[in-house]
């Protein structure tokens, strides 16, 4: 758990970037007009992933000055691991697919980013006017934990408690999400290098305000050429079509209630 003090001013929230280098310029585009610093940008982590330009993400984020954590993905590749530590089911549609991209972005990534990686903490905690923030990949017991709008409370609850956050900021599940209760809020900030399972191409990524009010946001970017260059570089083609279709390839991972919403606009 690395502590970065206070924080002020509006703070901008993004995950799972998955080698999407089309999405981060886009978003690192929106976060320079809407003048959010480097110190109020938190990224929930897998900056590698499916997509065809993981060592030019890496770059892009280590270069900006953002704030990281590990996720799964980051933690594997730093650990010299041969598979991504995504938790699938072995034999799953995603488990057969990740064999395909993470010896592909293991092969494309500099020994420099792969030292950046190490350097990540698993957590961050800061104070907001008056609340503490924790950020997790999955859990904080478990960075390949999928939590979604539809886990218990009780289970986010313990989180909560067991880090003494206000509010936890989380990433790995790939949808976007606000769920609060009492005086706790869990937010998922959603991912950009993926779209959210909803039939739009566009991805996900939050703000926050000084009164933490929480804005979900939709980001276009040239999602085209992403998918060129997934096929080019022979990537699972399953994954390439989403970034077009807007849906998932399966719904494996994904809750009763997450499964049934595929397809369907995301209101937040």
């Amino acid at each position: 758990m690395k502590s970065l003090g206070d924080i002020k001013g509006k703070i901008l929230g993004f995950g799972g970037v998955y080698s999407n280098f089309q999405a981060l310029e886009s978003l690192k585009a929106y976060a320079d007009g809407a003048d959010i610093p480097p110190q109020n940008i938190f990224c929930t982590g897998d900056i590698a992933g499916y997509c065809a330009q993981p060592e030019e993400c890496v770059q892009l984020a280590k270069s900006w000055g953002i704030n990281c954590i590990a996720g799964n993905v980051e933690l594997q590749l730093a650990s010299g691991e041969d598979d991504c530590g995504c938790d699938f089911d072995e034999g799953s549609r995603c488990d057969v697919f990740s064999r395909q991209w993470y010896p592909y972005a293991q092969s494309k990534l500099s020994s420099d980013s792969i030292q950046w990686m190490k350097s990540l903490p698993e957590h961050l905690t800061f104070n907001y006017y008056g609340k503490t923030v924790v950020m997790v990949h999955g859990s904080y017991s478990g960075t390949s934990d999928f939590i979604f709008k539809s886990t218990p409370w009780r289970e986010k609850l313990n989180h909560l408690k067991a880090t003494g956050a206000d509010i936890i900021l989380a990433g790995h599940c790939g949808l976007p999400f606000k769920d609060e209760k009492d005086r706790f809020l869990w937010l998922n900030a959603g991912v950009i290098g993926m779209p959210a399972n909803d039939g739009e191409t566009a991805v996900w990524f939050m703000e926050m305000n000084e009164d933490q009010s929480v804005i979900h946001h939709q980001l276009k970017y040239d999602h085209i050429t992403a998918n060129r260059l997934m096929i080019k570089n022979k990537l699972p083609e399953a994954y390439a079509k989403t970034l077009v279709t807007g849906i998932w390839d399966n719904c494996e991972i994904l809750p009763e209630i997450e499964t049934v919403a595929q397809g369907r606009k995301i209101e937040l």
